[in-house]
């Protein structure tokens, strides 16, 4: 069995004014917030079990009925403090033998590329984008910009990444925001967080404020195996107001099916 912590807590400021008064999750895209598509295509796959770490406007994400965990911190801190917030509910899933997905807010994808990351039995699951040049390529001019290394060893386990890149040949995919991690490592996960340095840098960022691959790359480096689920597509990343209007016109103009199919 799986369940699942989606990480909602930020503040979407690249979002505003749409997120001027509700939370990034919440924001909506063809007719059906973040939230809601991701619920679906997580319930489709028979997981039911589905919580919040909040942060910004938490209220309204709480107001739907799913269980929450808080980080009061939201605003100083980064994406990884607001996944251990939600200890007790990951510990839990550890205690009842189940997997657990982390999931990003802002990103919503398709059944079969879920199917791929619950195929994996590896101690960790990244969803890796294969065609991931694509879809950088609708939503900047130069793709290196904003693209982070990934480079994954001949059996497809991810040696490194987020790391700035110089060019293509370290971008064997891009991490999409969507981990799994197997039930007998989950106690282990929280140990190895729970042991770093407070007062080290990490990346260029302080404790509080670490990047989710800075994190990932730490517990590779330690010997930890990151199973790419490999993916073709059929996921989308909203992180601004240009991104949503951009699939909002290809899904106009018939088009958006070639990166994410949408079930109205």
């Amino acid at each position: 069995m799986t369940r699942v912590l989606i990480l909602a807590a930020g503040q979407g400021t690249r979002l505003r004014p749409l997120t001027n008064d509700k939370p990034k999750c919440l924001v909506s895209l063809l007719g059906q917030s973040l939230l809601a598509r991701q619920v679906t295509t997580l319930r489709k796959a028979k997981i039911n079990h589905i919580h919040i770490a909040t942060g910004y406007r938490s209220d309204q994400i709480e107001a739907l009925g799913f269980d929450t965990s808080y980080n009061p911190r939201y605003a100083e801190t980064n994406m990884v403090e607001t996944l251990f917030c939600a200890t007790d509910y990951i510990k839990q899933t550890a205690a009842l033998g189940e997997d657990l997905i982390i999931a990003y807010g802002d990103i919503v994808y398709q059944d079969q590329n879920l199917d791929k990351l619950l195929a994996c039995d590896n101690e960790i699951a990244l969803m890796i984008d294969a065609k991931w040049e694509d879809l950088w390529r609708l939503r900047l001019d130069n793709p290196l910009d904003d693209a982070e290394t990934l480079v994954m060893d001949a059996g497809g386990f991810v040696k490194e990444l987020g790391k700035k890149p110089d060019n293509y040949e370290r971008i064997q995919g891009q991490y999409t925001g969507l981990i799994k991690l197997r039930s007998n490592k989950i106690n282990d996960f929280i140990e190895f967080y729970q042991q770093l340095d407070r007062s080290a840098n990490y990346d260029g960022k302080d404790f509080d404020n670490m990047y989710m691959t800075s994190f990932l790359q730490m517990l590779i480096d330690a010997g930890w195996q990151a199973k790419a689920a490999m993916v073709n597509s059929g996921w989308l990343e909203i992180d601004s107001v240009d991104d949503l209007e951009q699939y909002e016109s290809l899904f106009d103009e018939g088009h958006l099916d070639q990166f994410f199919r949408v079930d109205c």
